[in-house]
């Protein structure tokens, strides 16, 4: 996979990535809905918990709104997994453990490369990139961002 910036309008690159339970996830199969896949650094540290909780509260709004939801972080499916079922979170976290859809969809690191970036892309039904919302600081926003743009905010 080779490292790209998107830009408004850009298609969603086909991928597929193992969820938490090891299951390949094809993204190709995911259409005529709204896509939101937020990055994350790490699971289960504080400002990732806050904002998985945001998703999962406001679960229900994306889902009403025709949306699927994805975390994706460079965590083992099996960490996934525990902290999926710690929190009770009810969408899929990708495991990108080495990185390559943060290269190919050209998610930036944050304080000077040391810490992953957290970035949520939203991708309208036909697979475009609507938005795109960047915040290390204040991952309760990125829930607030995305339900915006799909028009429950």
């Amino acid at each position: 996979m080779t490292e790209k910036k998107l830009a408004y309008g850009d298609r969603l690159p086909h991928f597929i990535m193992n969820d938490e339970n090891h299951r390949p996830i094809d993204i190709s199969t995911l259409t005529g809905k709204f896509l939101i896949l937020y990055f994350y650094p790490k699971d289960d540290t504080p400002g990732c918990v806050k904002e998985a909780c945001g998703f999962r509260d406001a679960f229900q709004d994306l889902v009403e709104a025709g949306a699927f939801v994805f975390g994706v972080s460079s965590d083992s499916p099996d960490t996934h997994a525990s902290f999926k079922a710690k929190y009770r979170l009810p969408f899929s976290l990708l495991s990108d453990t080495a990185g390559e859809l943060r290269k190919l969809l050209g998610v930036p690191s944050d304080l000077f490369g040391l810490l992953p970036g957290r970035v949520t892309y939203i991708f309208n039904p036909e697979g475009r990139l609507l938005h795109e919302f960047k915040s290390q600081m204040s991952p309760e926003k990125h829930v607030k961002e995305a339900l915006k743009v799909i028009g429950r905010g």
